[in-house]
Order: structure tokens, then C-alpha cells, then sequence
């Protein structure tokens, strides 16, 4: 059998019905789920780190797992925007998506653009991407955006706020929040995009300021953000 052949059959192995049904709950999709959790994925994916061309024959595998392990062993000097752009189109489930921006998108050359490109798109899990690479180009990059970087990234999300979709309007909040969370800096700069949110006459808009404030404003973040800053 090849690697790819081997390591599904080693997953079909673990599948685990129970953790199937627990992650449909969670709006995960059971299609081609095989319900192995992401400590085991973590493990399996250790001996074959930056290879490039098994993450490929992974993805193309179907299965959900499969997937996040692709996302875990490619390397993301090989990556291009094509491939990012046929992979981030077959996402059918949060979890995938949110894996594949934080674990190799968000460390190509193209996050930052891809990022605000995405946010702008209609596809559900496709937006969704854009705004979980946007938050994760700020927290996770290895180098500062440009205050003129940050100030498209605000007015994206400000843009992108009106959009009652769960899993766009969640990922709104979760970027916000995030970004909130990296710096005192950004913590008032994201607290004031949310005040701005707050005023549009959209029910998602008004649900995604004030999730991101309500953990924003809390005293446990404030003395934590203050506490770096001393």
C-alpha cells in the first residue's frame, strides 16, 4: 500500500461512531467523518511533516480527517494560491476550515492577501476562511501587520458583520475577539470596531459586537493585556 493507502486504513481503524455523532451536534457533518480526535490527528501526523505531495493525496482522499492531516503535513513553502484556492473550496465543515487556516494558511506568503480576498466572497466556509486567516495573520504571524493592513482587516470585519450566516457571523466574533486578546493596542482599536458594529441595523452585527465585548471589556482580559504591557 502507499503512505496515503496506510494512513486512511489506520483511521478507518480508529473510527469512532460515538465521537461521530458528538461532532454532528456541534454542526460537523458525518459525511466521510470518521470521528478520530484531533490529539490522535496530532500524533499520526508527526512522521511526516512537510511533505508536500502526501498532504496532496490526503486531501484528495474525501476524508474528513484526512483532511485536517493534510493541513498538519504539508509544507507550506510548496503551497500555492491555486492549491489554496481548490482546497478552501471543498470545505464542508467549520472544523476543516478552521484547521487548515491555522494550521498551514496562515504560515504561506498569501495569508494576509488571501485573508481580506476571502472575506469579500459569498461561499459560506470560504468567507468563514477569511476571516479565521485574518485573525490568525495577526495573532499567529511572525511579522506585524501595517497599520494600513490592520485598518482593511477592521473595515472587512466591519463589512463582513451584516452577514447572518452561524458559521461567517461566528467566525466575525472569534476574529474579533482574538485580536482583541493579542495586545492592550489592539484590544481598544477592536473594541471600538465593535462600537461601530454595534450601531448597524443587522441583527448578526448587533449579536457580533456584543459577543466580542462582552469577553473583550471583562476584567480577566484587561488585567491580563495590562499585566503584559507592565
Amino acid at each position: 500500500m502507499t503512505e496515503c493507502e496506510t494512513i486512511n486504513a489506520e483511521l478507518k481503524s480508529l473510527a469512532n461512531p460515538a465521537n461521530v455523532a458528538g461532532m454532528a451536534r456541534f454542526g460537523i457533518k458525518a459525511d466521510n467523518t470518521l470521528g478520530v480526535s484531533m490529539p490522535v490527528l496530532r500524533e499520526m501526523a508527526k512522521p511526516y511533516r512537510k511533505n508536500h505531495e502526501l498532504a496532496a493525496e490526503l486531501w484528495q482522499s474525501g476524508i474528513h480527517e484526512a483532511h485536517i492531516l493534510a493541513s498538519l503535513i504539508d509544507d507550506p513553502r510548496k503551497v500555492t494560491v491555486d492549491q489554496m484556492e481548490a482546497w478552501t473550496a471543498d470545505i464542508d465543515s467549520w472544523d476543516v476550515c478552521d484547521q487548515l487556516c491555522s494550521n498551514l494558511w496562515e504560515k504561506t506568503p498569501y495569508a494576509y492577501a488571501k485573508a481580506v480576498e476571502w472575506s469579500r466572497r459569498d461561499e459560506e466556509f470560504v468567507k468563514r476562511a477569511g476571516f479565521v486567516l485574518m485573525a490568525r495573520s495577526v495573532v499567529g504571524g511572525k511579522k506585524r501587520l501595517a497599520p494600513p493592513q490592520m485598518a482593511a482587516i477592521f473595515a472587512e470585519i466591519e463589512r463582513g458583520a451584516v452577514d447572518d450566516r452561524n458559521y461567517v457571523k461566528k467566525a466575525v466574533s472569534w476574529a474579533l475577539r482574538q485580536i482583541g486578546k493579542s495586545s492592550l493596542e489592539l484590544n481598544r482599536q477592536v473594541i471600538a470596531t465593535a462600537e461601530k458594529i454595534a450601531l448597524i441595523d443587522a441583527p448578526s452585527a448587533r449579536w457580533i459586537a456584543a459577543d466580542a465585548m462582552r469577553e473583550l471589556k471583562s476584567d480577566a482580559v484587561q488585567k491580563r493585556l495590562s499585566a503584559r504591557v507592565k
